[in-house]
């Protein structure tokens, strides 16, 4: 089987974790045999026709038995170089998003295979409608935690190689701190009402992300929304707790993980957990089993098994 993966993801200086969890995606299916070539392009409104006109040589240069576009956007510049059969995994704020959501709901329609991250993307959410789920036409289709680089290491050396203070009290907010949806306000509010620092890595290298959540004595996922949620499995795969708003796939992983939190935010809730975790000697939970659930390596056969079926419709 012939893939053509295709996204506006580059990562550059400023941002090297960008499009992270759709290279590991792409080395989980090339890890189950299947062939893929990955057309990453740089972001930005200068660069969409160039990745119109790139996707298009592709598609003339070579055969693929399918082509599987990351974002919305993407999937629309996939359409228009003529890619067919096509499949668009929507992530979230290509679906939330007031103006962009709308185009992703047009373009929906068009596809051979719908694919959400997480099964909140097809609901509605603070007023603005989720994806349409066609029968047969649509799946969720996460992309998981790569296991690999993700696992428990000794809080003390993550500190150590990040350059932190041992005895520290720390929390992580796990994204960049300039994004309204995310809100890092709150997770602010919380750090300071338990005496605790925060620490943001909107920029960290992704080999450099399982000390920093490491390192911390709780991960915050603070957001509005979220269209999946990889902050939370990949803490889970490291045993650290996690206090989460009910958004993207933390109901799901969460549920019943004995320290973790998944609530609306309320400030002293949450403050009175993290207070506890930052002052513990070694706050750990049993999560790892269950960010094993969500696997780069499953998810990859769960697309695969998604890949088949839409060539399968499509015919010769």
């Amino acid at each position: 089987m012939r893939v053509l993966v295709a996204d506006i993801l580059r990562p550059d200086p400023g941002a090297p974790q960008r499009g992270s969890f759709v290279r590991d995606q792409v080395a989980a299916l090339r890890r189950a045999g299947v062939e893929v070539e990955h057309a990453g392009f740089p972001a930005g409104k200068r660069n969409y026709p160039l990745a119109v006109r790139g996707l298009r040589r592709l598609l003339r240069a070579g055969r693929y038995d399918v082509v599987h576009a990351h974002y919305g956007l993407v999937g629309w510049f996939a359409l228009l170089a003529g890619a067919r059969p096509l499949v668009v995994t929507f992530h979230g704020t290509d679906v939330r998003h007031p103006v962009v959501g709308w185009m992703s709901r047009r373009l929906a329609g068009r596809l051979d295979l719908i694919g959400a991250a997480s099964e909140a993307l097809f609901e509605e959410e603070t007023g603005r409608p989720g994806l349409p789920r066609p029968p047969g036409r649509s799946a969720v289709l996460p992309i998981g935690v790569e296991l690999g680089r993700f696992g428990p290491r000794p809080r003390e050396e993550s500190r150590r190689r990040l350059g932190l203070d041992p005895d520290g009290r720390y929390l992580l907010f796990p994204a960049a701190p300039d994004r309204p949806v995310k809100r890092h306000d709150r997770a602010a509010e919380v750090a300071e009402r338990c005496g605790a620092e925060l620490l943001t890595v909107g920029t960290a290298e992704p080999d450099a992300m399982p000390d920093w959540v490491n390192a911390a004595s709780a991960v915050l996922v603070t957001s509005e929304n979220e269209g999946f949620g990889l902050a939370v499995p990949e803490a889970l795969a490291c045993d650290v707790p996690v206090l989460s708003t009910p958004v993207g796939i933390a109901p799901t992983l969460l549920e019943g993980v004995e320290g973790c939190l998944c609530a609306p935010f309320d400030p002293a809730v949450w403050s009175d957990l993290a207070g506890e975790h930052v002052s513990a000697a070694h706050p750990r939970v049993d999560g790892r089993a269950r960010a094993e659930e969500y696997s780069t390596d499953r998810m990859a056969q769960r697309l695969l098994d998604a890949y088949r079926e839409v060539i399968e419709r499509a015919g010769p």
